[in-house]
C-alpha cells in the first residue's frame, strides 16, 4: 500500500493510537501508580513532584528539539520516538532510586514530544490534503484512551495486589500494544516522510509583524499559567483520593473519566470556539478547569471526585488546542517560533507546577493548599484573555 492509498480514517486511527501509547500512557500514567509509589518506595510529596517535573522537562527539549529537525528526518525521528516511549515507560520498574525515577521521566517526556509531533505531521497535514480535517479530533481523542486504557489497567492490577513496579512494566506492555499496531497503520506514511511544508507567508514590509503584540503576550503568558494550573491535579488527583478512606477505592474510576471526558473534550471545545471565538472559549475553559480543580478539595465525597475528574478531563486538551490556534490567528510571524514560544510557556508552567505542589503539601499535610492555588491561577489565566478577546 503506497502512502497516497491509505485511507484518512487509518491516518486518524494510527494518529490515536499513537498518541494513546506516548501522551496518555507515557505521559500521566505516573498519576494512577503514582499513590502506590509513595506508600511503597516511599516518596514524599516533594519528591513525587520532581519526579514529574522531570518529565515536563524532557517535553520542553523534545518538543522544542523535535520542531526544529529537518523533515526529512521525520520518518527516523517518529520510529525512535515511538520505541523510546515504550522503553521509558517499562524502564521505570527497574529502579527505585530517585535520579533513576526522575531521568527516565525526562527521557519519556522528550519521547512523548516526538511522537506528538511527527505523528501530527505525518497525519494532520494528509488529512487536511484529503478534505478530512475534522478526523484531527480522533487524533488527539488518543490522550483520553491511553488514559482511560491505562487508568482500567492500574485498577485492574492493584486490586490483584500487583506493586508499582508491575504497574509500570504493565504500562510499558500496554504501550507497546500501542505502539505496534499505530506502527502497522502508519508505515505506509512514515517511510515517506512528512509531506511538503508550504511556504510560510511573507510578512509585508508596509506594517511591523505583530509576533509580540498585547494580545499574544497575554495569551502566552494564561498558557504558563494554565500549565501550572491543571497539572497539579494532573498529577495528584489519586493521590488527593489515596488520602481518603470513602474515596480510594475510586482511584481507578476518577482517572478513568478524565481519559473519557478528554477523548471527547477537544472536539467539542472546536465548536464552542466556532460560537464563542477562541480566545473567549479558552477563558471559558479555563474558568470550567477551575471549578473542576477546586471541586477535588472543596466538595466533600463523590460529588467532588465526579466535579474534579469530569472537568478536568473535558478541558485541558481542549485549552491545550485553544491556545495554540488563537496565538497562530492573532500572530503574523513565522508559526513554528510562536508555536515554539507558547510551548515553551506551556512547559515552564508544567515544570513548575508539581514540584510546587509537593513541596506546599509536605509543609501543610494536604494538597487542599495547591489545588486552591492552582484554581487561582487558571482564574487568572481566563482574565488574561477572555476580557481582550474577540468575538467569533
Amino acid at each position: 500500500m503506497t502512502s497516497s492509498s491509505v485511507p484518512p480514517i487509518r491516518l486518524a486511527a494510527g494518529g490515536l493510537l499513537c498518541l494513546a501509547a506516548a501522551m496518555g500512557i507515557g505521559r500521566f500514567v505516573l498519576t494512577p501508580i503514582l499513590p502506590d509509589m509513595s506508600e511503597q518506595i516511599p516518596l514524599s510529596a516533594s519528591l513525587a513532584g520532581l519526579i514529574a517535573s522531570a518529565n515536563f522537562l524532557g517535553y520542553l527539549v523534545g518538543a522544542l528539539a523535535a520542531t526544529a529537525l529537518p523533515r526529512a528526518l521525520v520518518p527516523q525521528g517518529f520510529a525512535i520516538s515511538l520505541v523510546a516511549s515504550v522503553l521509558t515507560s517499562g524502564g521505570m520498574a527497574i529502579s527505585a532510586d530517585i535520579l533513576w525515577l526522575a531521568g527516565i521521566r525526562a527521557l519519556g517526556g522528550l519521547a512523548s514530544a516526538g511522537v506528538l509531533v511527527f505523528s501530527s505531521s505525518l497525519v494532520l497535514e494528509r488529512l487536511a490534503a484529503r478534505g478530512r480535517p475534522d478526523l484531527a479530533d480522533l487524533h488527539f481523542g488518543g490522550v483520553g484512551l491511553g488514559i482511560a486504557g491505562s487508568a482500567a489497567l492500574v485498577g485492574v492490577l492493584v486490586a490483584q495486589g500487583a506493586d508499582w513496579r508491575v504497574l509500570w512494566e504493565g504500562a510499558g506492555a500496554l504501550s507497546a500494544l500501542f505502539c505496534l499496531a499505530a506502527w502497522i497503520c502508519l508505515a505506509p506514511v512514515a517511510r515517506r516522510g512528512a509531506p511538503e511544508e508550504a511556504p510560510a507567508p511573507r510578512v509585508r514590509r508596509d506594517r511591523p509583524d505583530r509576533v509580540v503584540s498585547p494580545a499574544l503576550v497575554r495569551l502566552a503568558l494564561a498558557y504558563g499559567l494554565f500549565g501550572v494550573g491543571y497539572v497539579v491535579t494532573a498529577t495528584f488527583l489519586t493521590s488527593i483520593l489515596r488520602a481518603s478512606e470513602t474515596l480510594a477505592p475510586y482511584e481507578a474510576l476518577a482517572w478513568a473519566a478524565v481519559g473519557l471526558s478528554a477523548a471527547v473534550s477537544v472536539w467539542v471545545w472546536r465548536r464552542i470556539s466556532l460560537h464563542l471565538g477562541g480566545g473567549r472559549a479558552f477563558a471559558l475553559a479555563c474558568l470550567i478547569e477551575a471549578l473542576g480543580v477546586a471541586a477535588s478539595v472543596l466538595v466533600p465525597g463523590v460529588p467532588g471526585l465526579v466535579l474534579a475528574a469530569v472537568l478536568l478531563g473535558g478541558t485541558f486538551m481542549g485549552i491545550t488546542s485553544l491556545g495554540l490556534l488563537e496565538a497562530r490567528r492573532i500572530s503574523s510571524g513565522d508559526p513554528r517560533k510562536v508555536l515554539g514560544a507558547m510551548t515553551a510557556c506551556f512547559s515552564l508552567g508544567q515544570m513548575i507546577g508539581p514540584s510546587f505542589a509537593g513541596v506546599i503539601a509536605d509543609a501543610t499535610g494536604s494538597f487542599f493548599w495547591p489545588s486552591i492555588a492552582a484554581a487561582a491561577v487558571l482564574l487568572l489565566a481566563a482574565a488574561l484573555v477572555g476580557p481582550f478577546a474577540d468575538p467569533a
